[in-house]
């Protein structure tokens, strides 16, 4: 088992936006060997974030599939293009690969995690 990360403050937890949203697009970037760029859609809102999950996901299966995101990271650029979130994926001991986060019910973009 890996070792838990250092206490933080509730308040600091608080300061994270876990929103859901649906996977519109996603395809390759030319020249990058790690990243996938996926438009997803927030409550009707589109943005554009780049994951480093392209050694264990085909572009085609993300599409349409409702994930969850840290919608408040600050954007950042990589291979020239802008990142605006992170996906959140699960590092799976019972798997070889990170296992997104997905909901098993119903729910809609941009709802949130409380």
């Amino acid at each position: 088992m890996q070792e838990i990360k250092p206490t933080i403050k509730y308040d600091d937890f608080a300061k994270i936006d876990v929103r859901v949203v649906k996977v519109l697009e996603a395809s390759f970037i030319e020249g990058s060997e790690k990243l996938l760029k996926l438009e997803v859609e927030m409550a009707g809102e589109k943005r554009q974030i780049l994951s480093g999950i392209k050694k264990w996901y085909n572009p085609e299966d993300l599409v349409g599939r409702k994930v969850l995101i840290v919608a408040n990271l600050e954007t950042r650029k990589m291979m020239g293009l802008e990142s605006r979130g992170m996906i959140l994926a699960v590092e799976s001991s019972a798997q070889e690969k990170p296992v997104l986060l997905e909901l098993g019910e119903e729910v809609n973009t941009g709802d949130f995690l409380r």
